[in-house]
């Protein structure tokens, strides 16, 4: 057994818990992942990367710590341990088995999600930063959202695209304008910082076997709550009796269908920078819409 996940595995289960069968699961671009079978029985779920951002799992144990302590919010597999060192690289995480959907599953995890988002703080922001995918993301505490959203998420990858990948002069300019919009665009009207799981595409929630809405692979910050909605809609949606029932828990402002493909952007430049490609096509796109 690897000296590091030796000393990872025994504070919690004890010195003689051995591994025995590591199987490895998919979906992730950024780590490995394996389900471990324990000697004394139990399952748990590892993610290794050998050499991760700056406190990328230590970001994410307290993220899922965080969620986890919503009262009536999804369950989030509880973060067991990060190795040790400077930088772990390990991160062992509760192991909750998945399954098939039924029927109310959507109304079961919008009334969750509401629930989450009813946790709030005073200013919007995290008091650490995080990452979303393996890019930086940006938390410094704003008690105006739109300055928030403005500054530390489109704005911030903004810059990222002209020093990483490249942005066109013209596509530079039309998300300036944008931003200089986004106070006659975005509607915080009546709205609080929201505890967000922040990166809620579909590969991010599941169905435990007890039918009980689960989320995982957070980049929490505490934000604008259709920010979590809109990325349900990003790549694949719910059924709409998600959005019909999370309506009904917590009703949003008027206008929301317009303002989701604002929030989503955020995800494209990030998908631009991470990645390349047509996202910056697509995110452009977004920006037109709104500017001409």
């Amino acid at each position: 057994m690897n000296k590091s996940l030796k000393q990872l595995l025994e504070p919690i289960y004890g010195a003689n818990v051995r591994i025995k069968t590591a199987k490895s699961t998919g979906g992730g671009c950024i780590n490995q992942t394996q389900v471990l079978s324990l000697s004394n029985g139990e399952r748990v779920f590892l993610k290794h990367n050998s050499s991760p951002p700056e406190n990328f799992f230590t970001a994410e144990a307290k993220g899922l710590h965080l969620l986890g302590k919503a009262k009536n919010g999804p369950r989030t597999p509880r973060a067991l341990g990060v190795s040790s060192g400077p930088n772990p690289k390990y991160l062992l995480i509760e192991y909750i088995e998945s399954s098939s959907s039924d029927s109310q599953f959507p109304v079961r995890f919008a009334r969750a999600l509401a629930g989450m988002h009813r946790e709030t703080q005073g200013q919007y922001g995290l008091d650490h930063d995080n990452y979303i995918g393996s890019t930086v993301q940006k938390n410094d505490a704003e008690s105006d959202g739109i300055i928030f959203f403005r500054d530390h998420r489109i704005r911030f990858q903004q810059e990222l695209a002209r020093k990483t990948r490249g942005l066109p002069t013209d596509v530079d300019r039309r998300l300036d304008r944008l931003c200089n919009k986004l106070e006659t665009l975005l509607d915080f009207t009546n709205e609080k910082p929201a505890l967000l799981h922040g990166d809620l595409w579909s590969g991010n929630y599941f169905s435990s076997q007890d039918q009980v809405p689960c989320i995982f692979d957070p980049a929490v910050y505490f934000g604008p709550r259709e920010a979590d909605l809109a990325m349900t809609e990003m790549f694949g949606r719910l059924p709409q009796e998600f959005y019909s029932a999370y309506h009904e828990a917590f009703p949003l402002n008027p206008g929301y269908t317009q303002r989701k493909e604002i929030y989503n952007l955020y995800h494209l430049l990030n998908h631009y920078n991470l990645f390349g490609g047509s996202y910056l096509s697509s995110a452009d796109q977004t920006v037109r819409s709104f500017v001409g």
